[in-house]
């Protein structure tokens, strides 16, 4: 079950992704990329988050395995789903592409150190080897090449768009579904035993996140992702 998982978890991400870039044009992305302050956003992902969850996880004791996996979590690059989330709430579409194609690149090396420090605040919890080549090797094929690709289609082959659009969305949509339906199934006597402690902790942490986001976000739809 757990191949078929990342198969499909794999496709359907590229696939979103691949149709996110059809929608979108080099200019629009490029321009999207010289706003103002999206130093804080770097700062925010690779610094703050994870300051955030390891206060989160002294404050509620949290057990060592899952501390350590909100830590790494904490320290990942945002969510190759954003651009997703971005086109359903009319936000700058341009934007996210265009961060969520460059984030794999500072996350190889940043991801790692943010990681290797946080780690320092849980007793026990060991060390764990990065290969910063393998993670942006595995970044760069299922995050900015499909994004790449799909802009690329749209500017050199502007008429396959249409016929290519909402089938890719379609299939990979399903994709998803299936796969959020399985990691469900196969996951959930994990996620009944997290206890309730660790769920408030992971719930509050993702309210502060979001208000981290928000406040960075501007003023308006155009300046976020």
């Amino acid at each position: 079950m757990q191949t078929t998982i990342k198969v499909l978890t794999v496709g359907s991400l590229t696939g979103l992704l691949f149709a996110v870039g059809l929608r979108l044009t080099w200019v629009e992305i490029r321009q999207a990329l010289r706003q103002r302050g999206l130093a804080w956003v770097v700062i925010a992902n690779f610094v703050a988050v994870p300051a955030l969850a390891v206060l989160a996880v002294r404050a509620f004791a949290l057990p060592r395995e899952i501390a350590v996996a909100m830590l790494l979590l904490a320290a990942a690059p945002f969510a190759p789903a954003v651009p997703i989330f971005t086109k359903l709430s009319r936000g700058n579409l341009a934007l996210a592409a265009g961060l969520t194609a460059v984030f794999p690149f500072l996350s190889a090396l940043l991801t790692p150190l943010a990681c290797v420090i946080s780690f320092k605040a849980i007793p026990g919890s060991g060390y764990v080897e990065f290969s910063p080549g393998t993670i942006l090797m595995v970044l760069f094929c299922t995050i900015t090449l499909p994004l790449t690709f799909g802009a690329a289609v749209n500017h050199w082959l502007p008429a396959w768009r249409g016929v290519l659009l909402r089938p890719v969305e379609m299939i990979s949509e399903c994709a998803g579904a299936a796969s959020l339906a399985l990691v469900t199934v196969a996951e959930l006597p994990s996620i009944l035993g997290v206890g309730g402690r660790a769920l408030l902790a992971m719930a509050l942490l993702c309210e502060a996140w979001m208000v981290l986001g928000w406040m960075l976000g501007g003023n308006g739809p155009g300046s976020r992702a």
